[in-house]
């Protein structure tokens, strides 16, 4: 099904190449996990099956690479488009529609097909990804997690013989990633080539025919799936890959929170002290109530995790105290009501989607950025720099870097903001084993500090090593705002909702 052969990939503007000598052949009807340390090439290899590289990426390609009988390099992508599915890292970058269903529809639509069947394969792609919950919603109104989920769908509901994953549980809670799976296998059963660029290994067990890791560009080593799982942790450990099997995560404190939106079973005696407190707070998107939270205190000096599935308002409340999202209630810093205009200077976030947040035309600059000059910082920047494995890129245009990279790159310029408020909104995204402890000792020096960290995720691993207090959430599905005008449903299309 894939053959790539000694491929040398460089992107324009880049001094290195990002593939050097990269060989690596799929079956057809494989499932093969692509994984390494950020930065290895394995986005890149697989926008190489798709025909991103060479038809819409820039840079100088040699070697061959061959997907269903088809040269990549000659033949067109709207082509290429009928054999492959993609999900990228983060869904965003690939809708081109407003709501789930047209999204389901887009290539369905693009390769002519009849309207009768453009509507049976997008009831069944609604019924088999679980995603009847979400089709009377806009797809910015939902999370992260819930994008993705429509993102997978789409890219199978045109049922391409391959599919390409990147990072597809980034956003994920753990029922998702349950949910996700059995698609897999659904998938596998049906004889579809499968190709996932992952991190997070634990989900894959018994799914993998082949595990290959990358290291600079090119396969490093390779295993059957049977070997892999043999493989005990200091040899994951010497290869920079993640543990094969979830930890277990023992339940920290519960933060002070009372209110609808939350999932504790128990509600501490209130703190006192420094940090973050909420009173009556509320969120609502076109009527549709997101987040409710009586009172909550956040205090400064620990890592606070924010959890609960997807859905549940976590990027909404990680919005709100940081100034970017309108809500009803108070917000108060060390007791002192802020405005959002105020939060906003006194708050760093690290968003699920750094590219969003990338200014400057180097790295060196996008860590200047907003910080005063100094000696000190300088200093602070080279030992950030170095203990992020970012040190050689300081020159690089920060979109030229990998995922991980650029996610490292924003993790450093929070740490060096100086800001009271510091949010990292799933920021293991597309980030190896050796940088799940940097980060975590970033957030822990942040809140040695004194300032308030909160952390949204779903990466159990990270939460193992970093959470000191949890404040969980629960979704408030189907809950009207009663203070809000209800939102008239979409007419159907294609006959669809009517």
């Amino acid at each position: 099904m894939i053959r790539v052969e000694a491929v040398r990939w460089t992107y324009a503007g880049a001094d290195t190449p990002t593939l050097d000598g990269l060989h690596l052949h799929v079956r057809q009807g494989e499932t093969v996990v692509l994984c390494g340390p950020s930065g290895s090439g394995k986005s890149t290899a697989l926008r190489l099956m798709n025909g991103l590289i060479p038809h819409f990426h820039e840079g100088e390609l040699d070697g061959a690479v061959h997907v269903d009988g088809l040269a990549v390099a000659g033949t067109p992508l709207e082509r290429l488009g009928r054999r492959t599915g993609t999900v990228l890292q983060h869904p965003r970058r690939q809708f081109f529609t407003d709501s789930t269903e047209t999204e389901l529809a887009f290539a369905l639509e693009n390769f002519g097909e009849p309207p009768q069947h453009i509507r049976e394969r997008v009831a069944a792609a609604i019924d088999e990804h679980g995603l009847a919950a979400f089709t009377d919603r806009r797809l910015q109104e939902l999370s992260g997690g819930q994008q993705q989920q429509v993102a997978c769908a789409a890219a199978a509901a045109h049922r391409p013989p391959l599919l390409l994953f990147d990072e597809p549980t980034s956003n994920l809670s753990t029922a998702a990633i349950e949910r996700f799976t059995a698609t897999l296998r659904r998938l596998r059963a049906a004889g579809a080539t499968i190709v996932i660029a992952e991190h997070r290994l634990h989900y894959l067990h018994g799914l993998a025919d082949r595990v290959v890791a990358m290291r600079d560009g090119r396969v490093d080593a390779e295993w059957p799936g049977e070997e892999f799982a043999t493989l005990d942790d200091e040899a994951l450990r010497a290869r920079g890959l993640r543990a094969r099997t979830a930890p277990e995560r023992t339940r920290p404190l519960p933060a002070y929170a009372h209110g609808p939106s939350i999932d504790h079973d128990a509600t501490p005696s209130a703190p006192s002290g420094a940090g973050l407190t909420l009173r009556a707070l509320r969120c609502a998107f076109r009527g549709r109530r997101v987040l409710a939270i009586d009172e909550a205190h956040l205090p400064a000096g620990v890592i606070t995790a924010i959890t609960g599935p997807n859905g549940a308002g976590k990027t909404t409340l990680a919005r709100i105290v940081t100034g970017l999202q309108r809500h009803d209630g108070e917000v108060l810093l060390d007791g002192r009501p802020l405005k959002p205009a105020r939060r906003l200077r006194e708050s760093a976030i690290v968003m699920q989607d750094v590219q969003r947040q990338l200014f400057t035309d180097s790295v060196e600059a996008e860590l200047r950025l907003g910080v005063p000059p100094g000696a000190e910082l300088e200093e602070r920047s080279r030992t950030l720099l170095a203990d992020l494995d970012l040190e050689p890129f300081g020159d690089r245009h920060p979109l030229s870097l990998s995922g991980g990279q650029q996610q490292r790159l924003v993790v450093a310029a929070a740490r060096l903001s100086g800001r009271r408020i510091v949010v990292f909104d799933e920021p293991s995204s597309g980030v190896d084993r050796r940088h799940l402890r940097s980060i975590t000792g970033i957030m822990r020096d942040l809140a040695a500090d004194g300032a308030v960290v909160l952390l949204i995720s779903h990466d159990d691993e990270l939460l193992a090593h970093a959470t000191q207090q949890e404040l969980r959430l629960r979704p408030l599905d189907g809950h009207r705002d009663p203070d809000v005008d209800h939102p008239t449903k979409r007419p159907g299309w294609y006959g669809m909702g009517k």
